[in-house]
């Protein structure tokens, strides 16, 4: 018995649509009071801050990891602190004594690639709830949070926005070649 064409639709051709990925945020909490950070997560709906502090301590009211983690449950907020995509203590140093960004871009970023499980963790839990990755500084430009969002948003194809007190940004890497010059 002969059997007739394919259906156009069979099975067999059908292409597989991948799951939407939910964008992945990044915060920081200098200048604001815990008030104001909490309605800035919950108007991004954020259900999940990772904080990427390797200490998570704080002299501003609210902002260690226990009170902090204590007020965002209290808001429908839930929090994880993974300490290993925090920025080590000697980078830090470093950075604080001779101000050099990219020496401490790159060092980070050195870290950064053997964080590979805590990074995994964190594109896992992106995945499963808008998340938001958290750290003290205001310019996202100039924190670690943003190396570590963009190391979970290239490992999930999630696209990365930074929430700051102006408004929700798009993450816009620095161009690697040079501008060219208007003749």
């Amino acid at each position: 018995m002969a059997s007739g064409p394919k259906e156009e639709g069979s099975a067999s051709r059908r292409t597989r649509v991948p799951p939407l990925v939910p964008p992945l945020y990044t915060i920081g909490y200098e200048g604001q009071n815990l008030e104001s950070f909490i309605g800035q997560l919950q108007a991004a709906g954020v259900q999940l801050v990772a904080d990427v502090r390797q200490t998570p301590i704080s002299r501003k009211p609210g902002f260690a990891k226990t009170p902090l983690s204590t007020a965002l449950k209290e808001a429908g907020i839930s929090y994880v602190h993974l300490r290993a995509l925090g920025c080590p203590k000697g980078i830090r140093d470093r950075y604080r004594q001779e101000r050099d960004w990219d020496r401490y871009t790159q060092d980070f970023l050195a870290h950064l690639e053997k964080q590979a499980a805590s990074l995994e963790l964190l594109v896992e839990s992106a995945n499963q709830q808008q998340t938001a990755v958290l750290c003290f500084e205001t310019d996202f430009n100039r924190c670690h949070r943003t190396y570590v969002a963009r190391a979970a948003g290239r490992a999930s194809g999630a696209r990365v926005l930074h929430i700051t007190a102006a408004g929700i940004f798009p993450d816009a890497p620095p161009s690697t070649s040079a501008p060219v010059a208007a003749s």
